[in-house]
């Protein structure tokens, strides 16, 4: 069986700017690229890749193919830009489900 395709959730559009390290004048990112998505705003805990407890603001859902790098600039559509906090891949290993990536954002 195939994995079940979202697109018909991707209602937003939101713009990503890859993290692509630090320099010595602060971090670098990557040329702006639109991202669909969906986007929930709604805060809640989770936890850094450090482990740490944060601050979610809002979640973006996309496509199984999405890779955005821990730390990357996303603008959402009102204009806010925030960070990513993490960025998982949900798949349901062969089941029925809706397989995504799931980026938390600050």
């Amino acid at each position: 069986m195939s994995p079940r395709s979202i697109a018909f959730l991707m209602r937003h559009q939101v713009t990503v700017e890859p993290y692509l390290g630090d320099t010595s004048t602060g971090p670098r990112y990557g040329a702006a690229a639109p991202l669909r998505c969906f986007l929930d705003a709604q805060i809640r805990m989770v936890r850094s890749p450090a482990g740490e407890q944060v601050t979610s603001s809002s979640t973006v859902y996309a496509e199984p193919s999405t890779s955005v790098p821990t730390g990357s600039r996303v603008t959402l559509p009102d204009g806010q830009v925030t960070t990513v906090i993490w960025c998982k891949d949900r798949d349901g290993g062969g089941l029925p489900t809706p397989d995504h990536v799931e980026i938390a954002l600050e």
